[in-house]
């Protein structure tokens, strides 16, 4: 416990210096980061609440696990930076989808569409871009579904609109994801084009496996 507030701590010395360094007032950036911890929040929670509805209807829980995020400091400055954009507050919020991020974890493909289908359908969310990753995979044969979402999160004094990044997939698609972001990205090593093919191959072999176990779920419930 101690290690974690330790760690905490760091996080938000780091992100005071890197705001302050750019103009930004670190109180102002730690309470505008705050909003985006409460949009996480909401989102958790309708998709812990489904959960419980579907796995009393169906007798099993879609989620396998539910993960969160917030964008770091020098991701936010890098990106902005990209866009050609000066790095404020105001950008931030205007420009950026993705500060913060729920990503779910599900047991089937089935599960990624109705959850996504149930959640949308919540009249205090508003979907601002989707891409199916899943039926139309990228080109590296990465897969999920992505949403950005606006929720409203309620404060002493006001209601606010934030957005959030959504990830939908299975656990076959996270742990190739996981893998080929560790394996892409490390350090002093350079990805061939002989690994892209291996990756790829790999991320269909898993897209085989999650229809396979998608076969052997419907026959189990009839």
């Amino acid at each position: 416990m101690e290690k974690k507030r330790e760690n905490e701590l760091q996080s938000r010395e780091e992100a005071a210096q890197i705001m302050d360094m750019v103009g930004i007032h670190a109180a102002e950036y730690m309470k505008a980061m705050a909003y985006y911890r409460c949009a996480i929040m909401e989102i958790e929670t309708k998709f812990n609440v489904l959960n419980t509805e579907f796995s009393l209807q169906y007798d099993r829980n879609p989620i396998s696990s539910i993960k969160s995020r917030l964008k770091s400091p020098l991701s936010i400055k890098g990106k902005l930076e990209r866009k050609g954009l000066d790095v404020t507050l105001e950008n931030v919020e205007e420009n950026l989808n993705d500060v913060a991020g729920v990503r779910v974890i599900c047991s089937f493909p089935e599960d990624v569409f109705a959850l996504a289908e149930a959640f949308l359908k919540q009249d205090d969310i508003t979907l601002v871009e989707m891409k199916d990753y899943i039926h139309q995979p990228k080109a590296n044969g990465y897969r999920s579904l992505h949403m950005i979402v606006q929720v409203p999160i309620f404060l002493s004094h006001e209601k606010r609109l934030m957005k959030v990044e959504i990830q939908l997939r299975t656990i076959a698609m996270d742990f190739w994801a996981s893998l080929e972001h560790q394996l892409r990205y490390k350090k002093d090593h350079d990805f061939t084009e002989e690994m892209m093919r291996e990756l790829y191959d790999c991320a269909t072999q898993s897209a085989q496996l999650d229809a396979r176990m998608d076969a052997l779920r419907r026959h189990v419930e009839g």
